[in-house]
């Protein structure tokens, strides 16, 4: 496997507060490309050996603002048992429905342009349904639950130009632990 070129924007970047743009369909030999570099890059993060050869922080999802390119599209690789992965493209999300329970990542959530230890949690919604489309522009829905539902959010709210960080309440970071579900 080739390591894809990809420069991923750190937050200091101010391109990652943008609100991406709707795509049309079809999409353009670049944008394929571009998509399929991302789903290459997570898939590499994740095989030890890859992730130690080119010093990679291993990531799940990544949206094309973290790239400076503003447009609605994020990837995520779901690793579901040693080096196989299910992964998922995701271009013009909408959230159908979501569940009233809440949950968060027990360990804190990351992000691939958050290049720092954040403390605290972030509230998201334990399962959703979320409609979409594809690379080739059919439209699809899905029922993401637990992690998968935090990754589609996270990537969600990179189009939106919010970061995890930001959801992470200043003054006390652990806020409503008690009212939501550790995973």
């Amino acid at each position: 496997m080739k390591l894809p070129n990809l420069t991923i924007l750190d937050e200091v970047d101010k391109r990652l507060r943008l609100t991406s743009k709707e795509v049309t369909f079809p999409l353009s030999k670049e944008d394929k490309d571009t998509i399929n570099d991302m789903l290459t890059y997570l898939e590499m993060s994740q095989i030890e050996e890859y992730n130690k050869k080119y010093n990679l922080r291993a990531g799940w999802g990544m949206a094309c603002i973290q790239l400076g390119i503003p447009k609605r599209i994020f990837v995520i690789v779901e690793e579901t048992e040693k080096e196989k992965f299910k992964k998922y493209v995701v271009i013009n999300p909408k959230v159908i429905s979501h569940s009233e329970e809440l949950v968060f990542v027990g360990e804190g959530e990351g992000c691939l342009s958050v290049n720092r230890e954040v403390e605290g949690i972030v509230p998201r919604y334990a399962r959703m349904n979320v409609e979409a489309y594809d690379i080739d522009g059919n439209k699809y829905t899905i029922r993401v639950r637990e992690e998968l539902s935090v990754a589609f959010q996270h990537e969600m709210d990179h189009l939106d130009g919010i970061l995890f960080v930001d959801k992470i309440d200043k003054k006390n970071p652990y806020k409503n632990m008690n009212k939501m579900r550790e995973i």
